[in-house]
């Protein structure tokens, strides 16, 4: 999962862009960039980090010119957490500097790097994403835009992606529309970008979704349109609903917490708990679920966890004693809350499980009853290779433990999932529209050779 924002036309177009980034922050938190080109020429800027760490320096906008910029933050499903892989990623192609940024993963990725590697490309990075450059610099074609079509009719998984060149930005998406993407206008200024709070930031108006199989090129003349695939069933990934997408951003035709919120509406008949006291969230992305849970159970909501938004990654502690306190640089119980009350906690998923259960371990120490746990999504219990980082079936907690199971390990008095029908109802939109392999194993584009998230690492 990343985010990626694109704006033409506009002289602050950098600054627009980095904006945009800031409100995408919480699709990748590993390295963001911003290129911009000035209609002769590209400018970068980036690095390892938050957008604030990268971006520490207002003088950094001087030296990104011109009137169209593209940005990338990173999270990291295909290539290693490293300062070559931060996008968005830059080349020469036949004398013309471009850029590219790109969310999601391909999976036919390692046969295609092996045939490009036989055919004397050079790799400079591990990602996935420089696959697509190097196609596109084989393709025969009057324009970029003629040739990255050409390049994409050669991979196959998810993908929403950026290009700049020196006079234009290019965007398409996978045909399946598996990660969101959608369009904006401030003005005379398009914006592009991975969610719509990015245009709500930038005061811009939404104004559609880029469409699945399509590419569009901005340039002086306009916006320009074609589909370079054709159209097929949509298969939205659903955990963009359930835990990946901002809950004020439109994604798939709906707004995000109001997707939440029904999915906690769903949960509360399909797994109650009569006796409970009070309902609770692990903050952020659980906040409006538990609400729906509340309003639809009639057990009243409290705040009970609060989080530490400027704890980024923890360390991996040489003890138990300082890994068990590591959840509480990033959480606290509201003990006035929590005391000698029946709770439950909701979450959106469980993945390993070693957070949630250091979370229950923290509510019974500050005087829980009962601690019920109820996760606004299905067990997880394959891998996503479609730009999640899921890990492989083994370290799933939910690929090798049935559901008491799972309560036992960690420690909760009662444990229940929402079920994959309840979730695809909640949505209100035809089931077979979204993804959903990492619940139920059945993935919608065939998967070819190795797509472990360190494949091409040395």
């Amino acid at each position: 999962m990343c985010g990626i924002i694109g704006v033409y036309n506009n002289p602050e177009a950098a600054t627009l862009a980095y904006m945009g980034l800031y409100a995408q922050q919480h699709r990748g938190q590993e390295g963001a960039g911003v290129i911009s080109s000035d209609g002769t020429k590209l400018h970068r800027h980036m690095g390892q980090g938050l957008v604030s760490d990268v971006f520490s320096d207002s003088t950094i906008f001087e030296t990104l010119p011109g009137h169209s910029s593209i940005g990338h933050v990173r999270y990291s499903t295909t290539g290693d957490s490293d300062p070559r892989n931060v996008g968005p990623l830059t080349f020469n192609v036949d004398d013309q500097f471009v850029s590219i940024a790109h969310n999601g993963n391909l999976v036919n990725l390692d046969q295609t790097r092996k045939d490009l590697q036989e055919d004397g490309a050079l790799f400079q990075t591990s990602t996935d994403t420089e696959i697509i450059i190097h196609l596109l610099a084989r393709e025969k074609g009057h324009s970029i835009d003629e040739r990255l079509e050409g390049a994409l009719k050669k991979v196959q998984g998810a993908f929403s992606l950026l290009m700049i060149t020196p006079n234009e930005i290019i965007a398409a998406r996978d045909p399946h529309g598996i990660r969101p993407f959608c369009i904006g206008k401030l003005d005379n200024t398009y914006i592009l970008a991975s969610e719509t709070c990015a245009l709500d930031l930038l005061g811009a108006e939404y104004v559609r979704d880029v469409r699945p199989g399509e590419i569009i090129v901005i340039n002086d003349d306009g916006m320009h349109s074609r589909q370079f695939a054709p159209t097929t069933k949509s298969k939205h990934c659903i955990f963009e609903y359930i835990y990946f997408s901002r809950p004020d951003s439109q994604i798939f035709g709906n707004n995000v917490d109001k997707m939440r919120r029904e999915f906690g509406k769903v949960l509360s008949h399909e797994k109650p708990v009569e006796s409970a006291d009070i309902v609770i969230s692990v903050p952020d992305s659980s906040n409006t679920c538990a609400l729906g849970y509340s309003q639809s159970s009639g057990i009243k909501h409290e705040i009970g966890l609060i989080r530490n938004h400027y704890v980024g990654r923890t360390f991996i502690f040489p003890t138990q004693f300082l890994r068990d306190l590591s959840v509480r640089l990033k959480f606290n119980t509201v003990k006035g809350v929590i005391e000698n009350r029946e709770v439950v906690i909701i979450d959106d998923s469980i993945v390993r499980g070693t957070t949630l259960k250091k979370l229950v371990k923290l509510l019974r120490s500050s005087g829980a009853k009962k601690v019920h746990v109820r996760i606004s999504s299905p067990p997880v219990k394959h891998p996503c290779f479609y730009g999640m980082d899921f890990p492989t079936t083994e370290e799933l907690v939910a690929g090798q433990h049935d559901v008491d199971e799972i309560m036992e390990i960690i420690d909760a008095d009662s444990l229940g999932y929402l079920s994959l029908d309840g979730a695809l109802e909640s949505t209100h939109l035809e089931k077979d529209n979204f993804c959903t392999a990492c619940f139920s194993g059945d993935y919608p584009i065939p998967l070819k050779g190795d797509n472990g998230k360190a494949v091409f690492e040395g």
